[in-house]
């Protein structure tokens, strides 16, 4: 006997959209905590179920992919995005995908190490002992500068103040994608509205001139632009990518390779300074691995620790904080049945932090990536980058990019949290320092 409705907060419109936007996390882990794995909230005419356990989650990113659709706020971002990875849905995503995907091969990303780990020992050359500065604005202006140089082939140095701004309109206005009446505040003659515009001309006209350059050019600059120019949809039709869809997966990469790293390591560095013990056999690794020569390629698969304590960062503090689909039939989750529409959702956060998977789930433990901790955990309860056709086509990308970064700041500084400095989260389109994370460096 199917069962229509799962347990779930008392659907009073507007209280419980108040209480989700006031705060997220604590009001979705709370929901969990409550109702279990499968809870319904009822937000208005809008209405979410929030999935918790692992073999859900799965069928969600795998097994029923085919009769599922990207979220609403996704569909949105169209306008800002285009029609590129995150955005694309069915055949057109798939081949995508498969134009791009060449583009993440590990040999094509080992040649990435290089630019990463030089502009990680360029920042660290340029910083003071006892210097304080906000390490997460330090970490966006450094993976602003990598994404350009591997995207691009080009050093945003002089440019970095008016592409960082305009990103950052860019990333909030997805804020305001989640509101119920997102469209027609997007109407409205708001100051915000023609910042996003902006933004959006003053990026476009920087990537067709670029993308026009190198179709001209022709030569393979080594960078991920030029394998979007000379990618061949060889399973299809044969044919490659128009401008307009060459600057909608830029655009893409651009902003999913950016913040979500700047995030990461921010936590980490956070995390590392609460945690000195953690922190000294991280530095043994480091001087033991590397004697003191900047960190390559081939070092990565002996930094160890280093990947156990990123692992762990961000599944405490995962960058992307809450994923949602939504349903284009009818959707079986065990006994229940939902109807086509229905969204849902699944958040990283909550799951990284139950204890069935994860006890002491809010203690951070490096520990927990051995190989035998992770055999003794369900696959699907650590789902940072997503899963299934859809998981982040930059995630070996990202690992390289994290343990590198750490790794050659690490061989020079340690960072300590300024005294009196509030750290507190704030889950906007990914899940960012609120107020930054204002740190003093220590010279080793």
């Amino acid at each position: 006997m199917l069962r229509q409705q799962p347990p779930g907060p008392t659907p009073r419109f507007p209280n419980l959209l108040m209480r989700f936007r006031r705060n997220p996390l604590l009001f979705l882990t709370q929901a969990a905590r409550e109702y279990g794995d499968v809870v319904r909230l009822k937000f208005g005419p809008r209405e979410l179920i929030l999935l918790n356990h692992p073999d859900d989650i799965h069928a969600m990113l795998v097994t029923n992919q085919k009769i599922l659709a990207k979220s609403v706020v996704l569909q949105r971002s169209k306008r800002l995005l285009g029609n590129g990875l995150l955005t694309s849905e069915g055949e057109q995503h798939m081949r995508q995908r498969r134009l791009v995907q060449p583009a993440f091969h590990r040999k094509r990303i080992a040649g990435y190490a290089e630019v990463m780990a030089n502009y990680a020992a360029e920042m660290r050359e340029q910083w003071q002992p006892g210097q304080v500065f906000d390490v997460h604005a330090e970490m966006m202006r450094l993976t602003l500068r990598i994404v350009a140089k591997t995207l691009f082939d080009a050093d945003v140095e002089r440019d970095a103040q008016a592409v960082g701004e305009a990103l950052e309109h860019l990333l909030n206005r997805f804020n305001v994608m989640i509101l119920p009446f997102a469209e027609l505040i997007e109407r409205l003659p708001l100051a915000s509205n023609r910042r996003v515009q902006a933004s959006i001309q003053y990026l476009d006209q920087l990537m067709f001139r670029v993308i026009e350059e190198r179709r001209h050019d022709q030569r393979d600059h080594g960078d991920l632009l030029s394998m979007l120019l000379l990618a061949q949809d060889t399973e299809g039709d044969g044919t490659g990518m128009d401008n307009q869809q060459v600057r909608d997966e830029a655009i893409t990469l651009f902003l999913a390779g950016h913040e979500t790293t700047a995030n990461a390591l921010s936590w980490t560095w956070y995390l590392l300074s609460q945690h000195p013990a953690i922190a000294e056999r991280w530095y043994r690794e480091l001087d033991e691995v590397l004697a003191g020569r900047i960190p390559t390629m081939d070092d990565v698969q002996n930094l160890s620790y280093t990947r156990m304590i990123l692992a762990e960062s961000i599944r405490m503090y995962p960058p992307a904080w809450i994923m949602g689909r939504e349903a284009l039939a009818d959707y079986h989750v065990g006994d229940y049945i939902f109807p086509a529409g229905i969204g849902l959702t699944v958040s990283p956060f909550v799951v990284h932090h139950d204890e069935r998977w994860f006890p002491n789930a809010y203690q951070f433990n490096p520990e927990r990536w051995t190989a035998e901790q992770i055999a003794q955990r369900p696959k699907w309860s650590y789902i940072p980058f997503g899963g299934g056709s859809r998981i982040c086509i930059g995630e070996q990308f990202a690992w390289m990019e994290g343990i590198l970064l750490l790794a050659t700041i690490g061989q020079r500084w340690r960072l300590k949290l300024m005294p009196g400095h509030p750290v507190a989260l704030q889950p906007v389109i990914t899940l960012r320092p609120r107020h930054g994370i204002k740190m003093v460096a220590v010279a080793r």
